[in-house]
């Protein structure tokens, strides 16, 4: 097949459509989104040819990340290969099911793809989702590369269905997000899915007797894994021929780093001893650790360098598992940052080689660069939640001025809506993770703060927020909660929303809300005034109100113009 340029996360997709995929589940988040995404164009586009469509995988987006997990899961019992796509703080949504899944008799091939976001480029937290995997006790793949990425799919599937486990693909924004060129193995576009008989239930029933059975039977894959780690070939050891006393470890993208300035530090060691070569290099592509090869590396070794992207993961066992006699540096030991991003510059300051000469360096220019205004995020010209905020805000203002500011909270949540903590708005007071605003409502309104407003968007609502809803319901808490609905999944790239808008109020009827206090608005600008009243009205009720603002995205209707043309 022709070489292709693709995203990081194009690679894996397709890695996985050429391994015989047969489903594709997941809730988007950056930097996980393009990876379902191309699944879903793929579908598409085989569909207006002359292919069978009942031959490409199929691609949904779910209501959260536990149930994209469970229905991978189903997929697999079925003897169909899955993926399951998510970005690192939405295995925390997906835990449950993960973790329950490790002791399980995986049937069709089951890997997990967790984009992580060093850096927080798009997400509340930095967390490092290998540590899940070691925590689940599960083997789990870092690509370096666009092509690695692409290739290790196919063994994925394979060490799945082999041992029975679910199997992890731990990518970073900068590999996901970033193009090169891959070359796919000469196989045809959509080969013949895997096809395996149904599981065996027993393997799949966690009753406390069977549960600790299973797990006995995990515990014993361990060494099989040790053993597959060692020994397979994206784990590459190269010793020195000089028996020198420092070495290198990389993972991830550390890899690439290191291998940027391999060039400099050769000349650099070369100025010290003209005898003197490169380190001996360990890359480190999977978990867990390959013990055999890292014990090679440390015969001589004394001080081992870990460049790993994300958390010190590798540092943090390797302090553990090595003699004391053995310096272990990177982030813990303040070598490498702790926080961001890692990149080529930092890895050379580590290796002590020379500030690089930039651009920047230029007086003149860095004056320029640093002279720039600020540009923080905003709300895009138009947004429907401009409209919906200048509402809350007066009535705020009014119920404050009333009760005092201690007995007004307004929570909300992770989505474009969140931009409301930002001038001129500074509507809202929390932004703590998916579905948490509403259940932070009830809290506050459970111990006596009179006016209780959780504000939360559509997409998120249907993700996470309907669980507090119904507790709110059954203890008729006294509180508002705001549904801003654009009808879109919209900081995401404009996904659909897994319930369309105009099935959202029976919805929230549904759960036990008090049909009269279920209020549906438009929110515009000649509305302002009109809805800051129902929002007042709606707050003197002492029970759970739900106020429904309703105006599509700009963003969505800006994508439909363009097709129509």
């Amino acid at each position: 097949m022709k070489d292709i340029v693709l995203l990081g996360d194009e690679a894996i997709a397709l890695g996985a459509i050429h391994a015989g995929l047969s489903a594709g589940f997941g809730y988007p988040g950056t930097p996980s989104t393009e990876i379902l995404e191309f699944l879903i164009k793929n579908k598409e586009n085989v569909s207006k040819s002359d292919q069978l469509e009942s031959s490409v995988p199929i691609a949904q987006w779910c209501s959260n990340e536990k149930t994209a997990y469970e229905s991978a899961l189903g997929a697999s019992f079925a003897g169909k290969r899955s993926i399951v796509t998510m970005k690192h703080v939405g295995l925390n949504v997906a835990a449950d099911p993960f973790m329950n899944s490790s002791l399980v008799g995986i049937n069709g091939g089951l890997v997990l793809i967790v984009a992580d976001d060093p850096s927080m480029h798009s997400s509340q937290g930095e967390q490092d989702s290998r540590f899940f995997a070691d925590f689940a006790m599960i083997p789990c793949f870092e690509p370096a590369t666009q092509q690695e990425a692409y290739e290790m799919m196919f063994e994925a599937f394979e060490i799945s269905e082999k041992n029975k486990v679910p199997v992890m693909m731990r990518v970073v924004t900068r590999l996901a997000h970033s193009r090169a060129v891959v070359r796919p193995f000469d196989a045809p576009l959509h080969v013949k899915q895997a096809n395996l008989l149904k599981a065996n239930k027993l393997e799949w029933m966690l009753l406390p007797a069977l549960a600790r059975k299973n797990y006995e039977k995990m515990i014993e894959k361990q060494e099989l894994f040790q053993k597959w780690s060692n020994s397979n070939k994206w784990n590459t050891l190269q010793m020195s021929k000089n028996k020198s006393d420092f070495a290198i470890i990389t993972s991830g993208l550390g890899k690439n780093y290191y291998l940027e300035n391999i060039k400099d530090y050769a000349e650099y060691l070369k100025a010290l001893s003209p005898s003197q070569e490169l380190p001996s290099h360990l890359h480190i592509a999977t978990l867990p650790l390959p013990l055999g090869k890292i014990q090679e590396l440390t015969q001589n070794a004394q001080t081992l360098l870990i460049i790993e992207e994300g958390m010190p993961v590798i540092e943090k066992q390797l302090k553990g598992l090595l003699p004391q006699k053995i310096t272990v540096l990177g982030k813990l030991s303040g070598h490498l940052p702790r926080t961001g991003e890692l990149n080529p510059d930092f890895v050379r300051k580590a290796l002590s080689l020379e500030e690089r000469k930039s651009i920047t360096s230029n007086p003149d220019i860095a004056k320029l660069t640093t002279d720039l205004p600020g540009r923080p995020p905003q709300l895009c010209r138009g947004c429907p939640h401009a409209d919906s905020y200048s509402s809350l805000n007066k009535a705020v203002s009014v119920l404050k001025e009333k009760a005092g500011d201690d007995n007004v909270v307004i929570m909300s949540d992770i989505g474009c809506y969140a931009l409301g903590a930002l001038s001129p708005y500074n509507a809202i007071e929390s932004i703590v993770c998916m579905g948490a605003s509403l259940g932070m409502a009830r809290g506050a309104a459970q111990v006596g703060v009179k006016y209780a407003f959780g504000v939360i968007g559509d997409s998120t609502f249907l993700h996470s927020g309907i669980q507090n809803l119904v507790d709110a319901v059954s203890t008729k808490t006294p509180m508002t909660a705001i549904i801003l609905d654009n009808s879109i999944v919209a900081m995401t790239g404009c996904q659909e929303t897994i319930v369309p808008s105009n099935k959202l109020e029976s919805l929230v009827v549904g759960l036990g809300v008090e049909p009269e206090h279920v209020r549906v608005l438009s929110t515009f600008p000649n509305k302002i005034e009109e809805n800051t009243k129902i929002l007042l009205e709606e707050a003197e009720y002492r029970g759970v109100s739900v106020i429904l603002l309703v105006r599509e995205c700009v963003e969505s209707l800006r994508i439909k113009n363009k097709a129509k043309k």
